[in-house]
């Protein structure tokens, strides 16, 4: 099985581009959709997580994000606290999905994942593929979707590893300062790319 990991920065379209990727047949594996799911309720990863931050879980039996949000904003020795009960169970449901992708007969497959290289994570990869655009491209995009003005936009960019940065370690870079139609023809190449591996 190959796995090629895609990334990207807040605002740089890498929803879009994993939205290409599954439209030429890629079956891609969303790090943020898997970790909702590992803390859905009656999951092992919610129950530790309701012991460790009490009041986070909600009358409904779901996690209140906004609350556990909250707790772990500004602190970092909490937040990391909380990465250890997620990110093992993240991986674990990560690799029960890829032995059924196996099992399917798929080759190769895409890791989405926001925090890939620094997380290290990309040093497993086959590849990797980084959706890139100029810096203040990037804080347009992003006010305009956020409704944010230029202060608080930089202030979310400054807390991000920077897209150049990202760049560096890539195997594909995709230049999504364009339109879609500009972006596609990149990703098809990249698909194509990747299915050529191994």
């Amino acid at each position: 099985m190959h796995v090629f990991g895609l990334t990207g920065g807040i605002a740089s379209g890498k929803s879009t581009v994993s939205r290409m990727l599954r439209e030429l047949g890629a079956r891609v594996l969303d790090a943020d959709v898997l970790a909702r799911e590992v803390v859905e309720p009656g999951t092992p990863g919610l129950q530790r997580i309701a012991e460790r931050f009490p009041g986070v879980v909600g009358p409904d039996g779901r996690l209140d994000r906004v609350k556990l949000g909250a707790h772990i904003f500004a602190n970092a020795e909490e937040r990391a606290a909380l990465n250890a009960i997620v990110h093992p169970e993240v991986r674990a449901l990560f690799l029960q999905k890829l032995q059924a992708l196996e099992a399917e007969g798929i080759t190769h497959a895409v890791y989405d994942v926001p925090l890939l290289i620094e997380t290290g994570l990309h040093q497993a990869m086959a590849g990797v593929a980084v959706v890139w655009v100029p810096r203040d491209v990037q804080k347009a995009r992003l006010m305009a979707r956020d409704g944010l003005d230029a202060a608080q936009a930089e202030a979310r960019l400054q807390a991000q590893m920077a897209l150049d940065d990202k760049r560096a370690h890539a195997t594909w870079v995709i230049d999504n300062s364009g339109t879609p139609e500009s972006t596609r023809p990149q990703v098809a190449a990249v698909w194509r790319a990747m299915l050529a591996h191994g």
